[in-house]
């Protein structure tokens, strides 16, 4: 114990007081294995790059705004067997994260779009990436608040540099302006070096028409959807069906 205060304040000066939580267990361990000074040493360190890496895990998932419970484990492929399985876990590879290739979700509400959106979030985030899911909407109108205060640049500095950018509900509102010069600035700044995840209930062909300058519409739909991956998700509302099972229970 004498030992563990003299070393205390030391670690603690080099940012190593981790070490601490694991140092008597691995004390005795070493003594009851015979184990060398550096096999000692390697242990402690190992300890040390795991719990920093965990707490790194812990800090990208408070900031990436996912829900903890929308994962590729929890999600029910069984509901809508027109979901092609293989080629979401060919994308929770992460492979269109170092591609910088945009994913579409696109179908009726209900189907699973933000679930899949925030699943492959959760894969990135486990493969130390940084990301960002947050409603287009709202997106948008933080940019626009950031006019107000000056924090515009900074807010879009933000948005342009995480490594995955997922918008929800893409189109669910209209965008007035200058809300499609911003969505513009936001998808200029990451084409070519960083994804977008975007889900919508709004068809492909319907992009256009939600901005109101068709030359701007063009010049961004072209860069995000370039070399995209889309998904297009029909059949029954996940929640609807839900309803619709709790309605027949109390029905019973």
């Amino acid at each position: 114990m004498e030992l563990v205060g003299q070393l205390s304040p030391k670690l603690k000066s080099l940012r190593l007081s981790g070490i601490l939580e694991t140092l008597d267990v691995r004390n005795k361990q070493a003594l009851e294995e015979k184990c060398s000074y550096v096999e000692f040493l390697q242990k402690l360190l190992e300890d040390e790059v795991e719990r920093r890496g965990q707490k790194q895990l812990v800090q990208r998932m408070r900031r990436s705004q996912l829900d903890p419970g929308k994962t590729l484990e929890t999600f029910n492929f069984a509901f809508n067997p027109s979901i092609n399985r293989r080629q979401v876990y060919d994308l929770a590879t992460c492979a269109f994260v170092e591609k910088a290739e945009a994913i579409f979700l696109l179908g009726p509400a209900g189907v699973g779009k933000t679930h899949l959106a925030q699943a492959l979030g959760h894969e990135a985030v486990r493969r130390g990436y940084d990301v960002l899911c947050i409603r287009a909407s709202q997106m948008l109108q933080q940019l626009h608040a950031g006019r107000a205060d000056g924090s515009y640049e900074r807010r879009l500095a933000a948005l342009r540099s995480v490594d995955v950018l997922i918008l929800d509900d893409f189109g669910l509102k209209p965008m007035r302006p200058p809300a499609p010069e911003d969505l513009y600035e936001v998808i200029d700044g990451r084409y070519g070096k960083r994804p977008i995840i975007l889900t919508s209930n709004r068809a492909f062909d319907e992009w256009p028409e939600l901005f109101d300058n068709q030359v701007l519409a063009s010049a961004a739909i072209d860069r995000l959807a370039h070399g995209a991956t889309q998904f297009i998700i029909k059949g029954d509302s996940f929640r609807a069906k839900g309803m619709n099972k709790t309605s027949s229970e109390a029905k019973d």
